[in-house]
């Protein structure tokens, strides 16, 4: 592979890419992944669960775009923390956005390969997992624009299949069979099955980790982000209540490939509508695997180029213009944890990351509103300073349950931001001032 030393990114993403990466990123939370939470709450406690973070994803987005347009930088939240708490601060964003999307892309290829061992029960599904792995990490290193194109066909495919699945099973939903066997409400059941909720929707702000190859961002990224949530918000509460209303939905509450099991009690396991949904359902754990792992990579990038990961992850290729070693590091760490966790487990970890992340986000855009009152914000969070701060209080709400409720994969988190702090003030990064221009090329990495 050419490499250079210049760390810059083509700008040639518009709305329409961005609303697929968005909605790409998230989609497979659709297909597989929620239904656990359904073993946790029921299927009425895991709705109202689902709506409070419905409520707190509307809300982080709307001021997440704020940040986004005022500071379009591949870092994403590590970009926002620095600016507003500096090096601590960073570090503890960077770090959560990375075990996010780390971890929600072997969580991805564990249901691509369980949907492959549904339909050809002889194929492995940890080594159809690591067959994606390597396919897609080749995809992402061949260029932003050719994979924003991907994206956009594999999205609309993935879209198109849920609206197909909603029609099907839609005539066999029965209100009786969504209400039997509900788990009393509850409230600890309702916060326990928090992360699966988070998980309808998690990694939409991966959008921001492409901000550098948007066209005219300021204007371009509210419009993705803005229509891709409001996508997917239609698309989970529609396959939630759908599914569950099709048989005992016990039977779905353990599995990762629910829906094409649904489709498989309506119409029967031997009908060619079976196989072939559960054919094109790969389409949207394919359009979030290759979204991870774009996003994954951007923020490797980004750290290595303000000096927070080895300086060789923000090389870039000459021929492809991507940073190709981000990509293939993200993808080691990706295998690796495909021999070592369950489906369910690297969820929890990947919602942990993520639910730290928006708090950090939304500390930040407080900051910087009292800090930098003069910075062009092109996007305002409406209703400031009540959504950031709703958005903030269910994060937070979210993290603590998250924890209390999964102690051993917790104290490995923490472990994980320990150690990554420990070696941050060893090496005496913390002592390095990173302007805006200094993050924005690696030639520049800071000296103390």
């Amino acid at each position: 592979m050419e490499q250079s030393g210049s760390a810059q990114l083509k700008r040639v993403l518009k709305p329409l890419h961005l609303w697929a990466i968005a909605v790409g990123l998230v989609i497979s939370g659709e297909y597989f992944g929620w239904n656990y939470g359904w073993r946790e709450a029921g299927t009425v406690g895991f709705l109202i669960t689902t709506a409070v973070v419905t409520l707190m994803y509307v809300t982080f987005i709307f001021s997440y775009t704020e940040l986004t347009t005022a500071i379009p930088h591949a870092g994403g939240a590590f970009a926002y923390a620095y600016r507003a708490m500096g090096p601590f601060g960073g570090l503890i964003a960077g770090y959560a956005t990375l075990v996010e999307f780390l971890f929600a892309t072997p969580g991805i290829a564990f249901a691509l390969g369980s949907y492959l061992h549904f339909l050809y029960p002889d194929l492995s599904i940890l080594g159809s997992a690591l067959f994606f792995n390597v396919v897609f990490i080749l995809i992402n290193i061949s260029g932003v624009k050719e994979s924003a194109a991907f994206s956009v066909f594999i999205t609309l495919l993935a879209v198109a299949e849920l609206l197909l699945f909603m029609g099907i099973v839609a005539p066999s939903f029965k209100m009786e069979n969504y209400l039997a066997n509900s788990t009393p409400l509850n409230l600890g059941s309702m916060l326990a099955a928090l992360p699966f909720a988070v998980w309808f929707y998690l990694a939409i702000e991966g959008v921001a980790q492409v901000a550098e190859e948007v066209e005219q961002p300021k204007r371009n990224i509210p419009k993705g982000y803005i229509s891709a949530m409001l996508t997917l918000v239609l698309l989970a509460i529609g396959v939630m209540v759908l599914t569950g209303g099709v048989t005992d939905w016990r039977k779905l509450s353990n599995l990762d490939y629910p829906l094409p099991e649904a489709i498989a009690i309506v119409l029967g396991r031997g009908s060619g509508w079976t196989k072939i949904f559960a054919s094109i359902g790969l389409f949207g754990l394919i359009a979030s695997f290759h979204g991870t792992i774009l996003a994954s990579s951007r923020q490797v990038f980004a750290m290595s180029r303000s000096g927070y990961l080895p300086k060789p992850l923000s090389t870039i290729n000459n021929r492809f213009k991507t940073p190709h070693w981000a990509i293939v590091a993200g993808g080691v760490v990706s295998a690796i944890a495909l021999f070592t966790g369950t489906t369910s487990q690297i969820i929890i970890l990947s919602v942990m990351g993520a639910v730290l992340m928006y708090m950090v986000s939304m500390a930040s855009l407080f900051m910087l509103r009292k800090k930098e009152p003069q910075l062009e914000r092109p996007f305002k969070s409406p209703m400031y300073p009540v959504f950031p701060a709703i958005a903030l209080i269910i994060s937070a709400i979210c993290l603590l349950t998250i924890m209390y409720f999964n102690l051993i994969i917790s104290i490995i988190f923490v472990a994980g931001l320990l150690l990554s702090l420990a070696i941050f003030v060893m090496m005496g990064k913390h002592k390095i001032k990173i302007t805006h221009d200094d993050m924005l090329q690696a030639s520049s990495t800071p000296k103390l």
